[in-house]
């Protein structure tokens, strides 16, 4: 049976690549700031389509509360099976620079055994592996589904957590695949368990009320960049790993570890430079906090003068991981940026959005299922990973339903590059991560009966 479905999978791969080729061709950035809205719509109806020709019922847009459109549908389980919620979002990051594209950014691309396009993993060929996995069960799906794409994670405005609470009836499930992250490496079986939460804020250094010649008054007059550059040193310890007053920075991670070099050659660190602070990668990535510095409001190299800076400003993002409350986290930046100020420059911290951390109940009969398809896909055990990104929604849905099984999966791995130039996906992981993905479905109907 599994050959069977191995093969029909298999045989799907070439549409697979023609409906990922015609999502890729489509901007669905959720920023009409940058692309027209009529993208992300055009994005929704080819998805709502392709999904009711799947085999999904009353499939159809709804307008979330930030104005874009989620796809929602569904499919009746059979007599006494559970039914499983299928995540994914056909929003994309925008291209950035594209003169740092080898290819188009919006036209797929194969090159070396991968195909190359914005979204082509995050997260629309995670659409195409939803797709591939209904298209080889056909008739037969042993469960009911509820589909929801999501028309705006990467913006991080909110309409479809602010929609879950209100709909709650309408989503409900039994397990809930968020399709949103992928394997450890290609070829490496893993459920991501842990997300890290997110908290930013502004903060302005203010010194004087105009900028000064630094001639005339350099040497005396406080220098407001000095000042912000102190603060955000202060961040970060002699090896360059987190440490923010009031806040634990010594947690360890349990799972799958991340090999130092691949680390390395995934992030693309320049040979001779240090990776920052200590113990495992692992425990770095997705077991402590992890502050960066966003960007930064000063007077330019090209066309600066000779002057000291009245003000300064930053952005400052902190990655929170699990056990560690956004909110509390973001009271602790503020705390600490506001003590490391020298001179007694004034300064202004401003808050912004914040997301929740997520750790997953990883011992029901979702879990299990999940592992015993990957392991006949793959052929080794499924490994536990965390991820450093967070997915605000993971909350809103633990918190909505509280008895369902949460699980992370998909089609993202380290080379995909996903919000970055050049972004790609293995075509290989689309075809057994569909595979795992309907041998799961199976596995979870067969539990509910046993």
């Amino acid at each position: 049976m599994t050959d069977e479905l191995a093969s029909r999978v298999s045989g799907l791969m070439p549409q697979a690549k023609a409906d990922l080729a015609e999502l890729v061709a489509i901007p669905s950035v959720a920023d009409p700031r940058q692309y027209p809205p009529e993208h992300c719509r055009d994005a929704a109806e080819w998805v709502a389509a392709a999904f009711a020709a799947a085999g999904l019922r009353d499939v159809h847009l709804e307008e979330t509360p930030d104005g874009s459109h989620a796809v929602i549908g569904h499919r009746p389980p059979p007599p006494g099976a559970p039914t499983v919620l299928l995540y994914c979002h056909y929003d994309v990051q925008p291209p950035l620079d594209e003169s740092a594209w080898t290819s188009k950014p919006f036209e797929l691309t194969e090159r070396d055994g991968r195909w190359y396009g914005r979204g082509a993993a995050d997260c629309k060929g995670n659409i195409v592996m939803h797709l591939t996995a209904l298209r080889a069960l056909g008739d037969d799906v042993p469960v009911g589904l509820k589909l929801v794409v999501e028309g705006s994670e990467e913006q991080g405005t909110g309409g479809l957590e602010q929609y879950v609470p209100p709909h709650a009836g309408e989503l409900h499930a039994d397990a809930l695949l968020v399709c949103d992250t992928g394997n450890a490496a290609v070829g490496v079986p893993t459920a991501t368990t842990s997300l890290r939460g997110v908290t930013n804020v502004v903060v302005t250094a203010k010194a004087l009320r105009g900028d000064l010649h630094s001639g005339m008054f350099g040497g005396a007059a406080p220098d407001a960049l000095a000042a912000l550059i102190r603060m955000l040193d202060s961040l970060r310890d002699a090896d360059g790993g987190t440490r923010i007053d009031g806040l634990d920075c010594t947690g360890t991670w349990s799972g799958a570890g991340y090999d130092e070099e691949r680390f390395r050659s995934d992030a693309g660190v320049l040979d001779g430079v240090r990776l920052t602070g200590s113990g495992t990668v692992a425990d770095r990535l997705w077991a402590r906090p992890a502050v960066t510095v966003l960007g930064i409001d000063c007077p330019p190299v090209v066309g600066s003068a000779a002057a000291v800076p009245a003000t300064a400003r930053a952005r400052v993002s902190l990655r929170v991981p699990p056990g560690t409350g956004a909110r509390a986290a973001q009271d602790a930046l503020i705390a600490h940026l506001e003590a490391a100020a020298p001179w007694g420059v004034v300064v202004d911290v401003e808050r912004e959005g914040s997301g929740s951390p997520f750790r997953a109940d990883t011992g029901g009969p979702a879990y299990a299922a999940l592992d015993r398809a990957m392991r006949e896909v793959y052929g080794r055990p499924m490994s536990f990973l965390g991820q450093g990104g967070s997915i605000p929604l993971c909350n809103v849905l633990a918190t909505t339903y509280p008895d369902a099984e949460i699980i992370l999966m998909g089609v993202e791995e380290p080379r995909c590059l996903i919000h970055a130039p050049n972004e790609s996906v293995d075509p290989g992981e689309i075809e057994h991560m569909a595979h795992v993905e309907a041998l799961f479905l199976r596995h979870f109907a067969d539990a509910a009966r046993a």
